[in-house]
């Protein structure tokens, strides 16, 4: 580029400012740098191979240093608890502790109802999980324990395995209410250490980033369609009836019908428990919004709400007087460890996998957002090996899977908590309830748990928003949304969240396979080349072709990218071929014939005796004149000349000598800048693109290709003789002043290379 010159009506300049412009002419710029290819590139950055790092040898040292930095690495709490700051944050992570337990204890007796089991075992799995993760997680901010999504998925698992006593799965059979219900803690707590030992190992295997295939869109559709399954599994509890279990597909949908079939049955005093508690809880929630401002701490809804319908319950006694069911005998104390029982894997290695997943998913996203609000990082490897610990040790003492709750992690940010310190808190005065108060809830109705249930649904079920925002912003991320929600809502939990993650992967082939492939232009006044098509400005260079395509090539795309090419060049590539191949054969057909009459000819000279060629009249004119100059060829010692010097056809393997079409360009440029990797099958299709367009006397260069992209071509014997790093520029522009500088090149104006 040459000095700056006086805008035009057209440049670039014209859009800026009066004051830029002014500026812009008091300065005189001068850019001068010579064109580089790949070769000349290497060669002024003194370009060489990375030396390999062999990360590998440092696993099997053994040093002081590196034996502390595994310790803090999966030990967490040993190094930010030596360096807590007792007075700046401790009543902070008192008072968010004290918050969350006050939370946790209603929604762990509610969550163990959805889950199928009795009330204890919730308390069981916000004690033991929690405390766990307070020493292994790098999160400060979540709050792990019970969580709606979860509990639904492992009553959906005990709820296929262990026969319901209004559902006996033999019309004769009788079941045992407390033998069914110890089996479904068997079935919970072999579920919790299965998911355990698949966090733990995916954890230890550095198998975090299994997170970034779960988008937020089918992370968001997929709790949205959990929370209708919770909703719809607590009907039964809110209205009183007895429904049949139906694990599979198509269960929600069943069970939908059968509670709308049977809601003549349904016990008023249910009903009405249900409606008062859930209206009350919502009046509190209300309230607390309102006064956020001027309170030091939410007002316990949950806990209001659990204590007053508990006190109501034991004075009406509404168990016998109006049929409410209630939670019954709530034991004391902690129960000793059990094994798990292996014989149970096989049926529930699917399910495990699945609760594996989604638990970890939710966990990682939620602390994620706080680490991002409050500016530290939180290990996504880590955070596997520690929810799975909490699992697989909380398996042993009869936990179910948990994962973190949204509503208590709100809370416990919210109420001034700086670090797991709150967790560890809110874990030791569970403990006191469990050993001490967990008896006065014997006359807790289950209606108000489900009411708790279902105003706490409120949050998952207003995502069904992101419909109409996502339709505004991004129809590709709304697809997954509602493929998620449906899918998950029609197949269960389980295998909708495979068909979301597998639909949510061959989505993104899809668009690999789609691109946008776009002939650029020069932006008038500037080295820059943008699409044509979107810059009315931006004008195709005379004689050259330049290709991009908006992501890499590759075995999926390489047939894709190679006939969007041929077709936006605007030329039939494989018809001029096809015709030159033709025309070339039929040339050396009729030399063959020429070179078998001169040997007739040849052999009729030596032989003395005159010979005539009868020529067919229909013979093209170089033919004919090829024919004359055989008849007249001889020597002046009359010997007959050799047929590679008299028999000679005139050069016809150019287009124009063949009266072919030849292209409008005569240099075509491949902008490889979105490329981040090349296979072999898109080797193959490169070198194809250079052997058919040099065929039809096209030639072929490569820009702005990534330094990783050329390390790959090297590997892949890319380059050879008729296609070198020569033909690698560092930016289009560079390539652009070769083509047009180079010899031979059909310009349209003689004197464009200079100008240019």
């Amino acid at each position: 580029m040459g000095p700056a010159e006086a805008p035009g009506p057209r440049d670039t300049q014209a859009l800026l400012s009066a004051t830029q412009t002014m500026e812009l002419r008091r300065r005189d710029y001068h850019v001068e740098r010579p064109l580089l290819n790949q070769e000349q590139l290497e060669e002024l950055g003194h370009w060489g191979p990375a030396p390999p790092t062999r990360q590998w040898r440092s696993w099997f040292q053994c040093s002081h240093a590196r034996a502390r930095t595994l310790l803090l690495q999966y030990l967490p709490v040993l190094a930010w608890l030596p360096r807590y700051p007792v007075r700046e944050w401790l009543l902070g992570d008192l008072l968010s502790g004290l918050s969350v337990a006050i939370m946790q204890l209603p929604q762990g007796l509610a969550y163990a109802l959805l889950a199928g089991l009795p009330p204890q075992y919730g308390l069981y799995s916000s004690f033991y999980p929690v405390f766990i993760y307070f020493l292994f997680g790098t999160s400060r901010h979540i709050s792990v324990g019970t969580f709606a999504v979860m509990s639904v998925m492992v009553g959906s698992v005990t709820e296929s395995l262990v026969p319901d006593e209004a559902n006996p799965q033999a019309p004769n059979s009788t079941v045992n209410e407390t033998d069914a219900d110890a089996f479904r803690v068997q079935v919970a707590s072999t579920l919790s250490v299965l998911v355990g030992l698949f966090q733990v190992g995916l954890g230890l295997v550095h198998f975090g980033f299994v997170v970034t295939y779960m988008s937020e869109p089918l992370v968001r559709g997929y709790t949205t369609a959990a929370a209708v399954h919770v909703l719809v599994s607590q009907l039964k509890y809110a209205f009183g009836l007895h429904l049949k279990s139906r694990p599979g597909p198509l269960s929600l949908i069943f069970t939908v019908l059968e509670v709308c079939w049977r809601l003549p049955q349904s016990v008023v005093g249910t009903v009405v428990t249900t409606l008062v508690s859930g209206l009350a809880l919502v009046l509190v929630k209300l309230l607390n919004d309102k006064l956020q401002q001027h309170l030091p701490i939410p007002l316990p809804g949950e806990l209001l709400t659990l204590i007053g319908a508990t006190g109501i319950s034991y004075g009406v006694n509404l168990n016998t007087t109006f049929g409410v069911d209630i939670m019954g005998t709530i034991p004391t104390g902690l129960d000793p460890p059990v094994a798990p029982r292996p014989e149970l894997f096989p049926k529930i290695v699917g399910n495990a996998f699945t609760i594996a997943v989604v638990g970890f998913v939710i966990a990682i996203s939620l602390g994620k957002i706080f680490a991002m609000r409050h500016g530290y990082h939180v290990d996504s490897n880590q955070e596997l090996v520690a929810i799975g610990l909490s699992n697989l040790i909380g398996g042993f003492f009869q936990c179910f899977p948990i994962s973190c709750s949204m509503s208590r992690s709100l809370v416990q940010e919210s109420t001034g908590g700086n670090t797991q310190v709150a967790g560890a808190t809110s874990s030791l005065l569970i403990l006191i309830i469990i050993l001490k108060l967990g008896e006065l809830f014997r006359d807790l109705p289950k209606a108000v748990l489900a009411a708790i249930i279902l105003v706490n649904l409120k949050g998952m079920l207003l995502q069904v928003k992101d419909v109409g925002s996502l339709w505004k912003t991004n129809r590709v991320d709304l697809l997954i949304w509602l493929v998620t929600f449906v899918a998950t809502i029609l197949l269960n939990l389980d295998l909708g969240l495979l068909v979301a993650v597998v639909f949510s992967l061959l989505l993104v082939v899809v668009r690999t396979q789609l691109p946008k492939y776009s002939i650029l232009g020069q932006v008038p006044g500037t080295d820059v080349y943008r699409d044509v098509a979107e810059y009315p400005e931006a004008k195709e260079v005379p004689g050259v072709k330049i290709f991009r395509s908006s992501v890499t090539m590759y075995f999926a795309n390489a047939e894709l990218f190679s006939n969007a090419l041929k077709q936006r060049c605007g030329v039939d590539v494989d018809y001029l071929i096809s015709r030159k191949r033709k025309l070339h054969r039929k040339q050396e057909q009729k030399l063959k014939r020429l070179q078998k009459q001169h040997s007739h000819r040849q052999a009729a000279a030596s032989n003395g005796t005159s010979f005539s060629i009868s020529v067919n009249k229909g013979l093209e004119a170089n033919e004919l004149s090829t024919v004359d100059s055989v008849k007249q060829a001889s020597t002046e010692d009359g010997t007959v000349a050799t047929v590679e010097e008299e028999a000679k056809v005139p050069d016809t393997s150019s287009l124009k000598a063949l009266g072919l079409p030849q292209p409008s360009f005569h240099s075509l440029i491949l902008d490889l800048s979105a490329f981040s990797f090349v296979d072999t099958v898109c080797l193959k299709s490169l070198r194809g693109i250079f052997r058919e367009f040099r065929e039809i006397e096209v030639e072929v260069y490569l820009a702005a290709c990534h330094s990783p992209v050329v390390t790959q071509f090297e590997a892949g014997c890319f380059f050879d003789a008729s296609i070198t790093k020569q033909h690698l520029f560092a930016t289009v522009h560079d390539a652009v002043t070769f083509a047009l500088q180079r010899p031979g090149s059909r310009a349209s104006n003689p004197d464009l290379a200079t100008k240019f």
